[in-house]
């Protein structure tokens, strides 16, 4: 059962479990013709917005597209960063290994990447909420790592812990719906504990 935050007749919001395909499985799991705006990997949990009509979904994706359509995120990470920055890099994607690599230059194939971050929390592991302003695939993991600060249990990316599950989650969403304005947030229980 998928937990649903919110729904009408324009879009569902819910809560993507890890392990779920978020532009197949979880549509399918929640039924009827719905579209994915946005997407999250299959093994980072959180919250997700569908539209359940195509102008619906143009518009999310608009707002997207425009950097209106905010997405923040929390993650537990190994190390302590500088209180709060932005990162900004250029991101090269291996559809070979499916791994990001972090790159200096422009150049075929490379995206540029952006996120804003503010530590919670500090000490051994440190508890970061993010805001991304853009959305490259493993934009957060890769950045992070790139900076000696590997997420907890992203041993694609660095981590050397005993934990199997990424500390990363979909925690916030803010979008309109005409004329509405929608918020929604949620921290998962490693957030919490932290």
């Amino acid at each position: 059962m998928i937990p649903i935050l919110h729904q009408d007749g324009d879009i569902i919001v819910c809560l993507k479990p890890v392990g779920l395909d978020s532009e197949h499985d979880l549509p399918a799991a929640l039924g009827g013709e719905i579209y994915a705006v946005h997407r999250l990997d299959k093994n980072v949990g959180g919250l997700m917005v569908y539209a359940k009509n195509k102008t619906t979904a143009a518009d999310l994706s608009r707002q997207i597209q425009a950097g209106e359509f905010i997405k923040e995120y929390v993650a537990l990470v190994e190390g302590q960063p500088p209180q709060s920055g932005v990162f900004e890099d250029f991101l090269f994607k291996d559809c070979k290994k499916n791994k990001v690599y972090v790159v200096k230059r422009q150049r075929n194939g490379v995206k540029a990447a952006k996120l804003s971050y503010h530590c919670l929390k500090t000490g051994e592991r440190s508890l970061v909420r993010v805001r991304l302003h853009t959305g490259r695939s493993h934009q957060i993991r890769v950045q992070f790592s790139s900076r000696g600060y590997p997420l907890v249990g992203d041993h694609k990316y660095g981590d050397k812990g005993p934990e199997k599950e990424i500390h990363l989650f979909s925690s916030y969403l803010g979008f309109s719906v005409g004329k509405r304005h929608l918020e929604f947030s949620q921290l998962p229980e490693w957030a919490e504990e932290s």
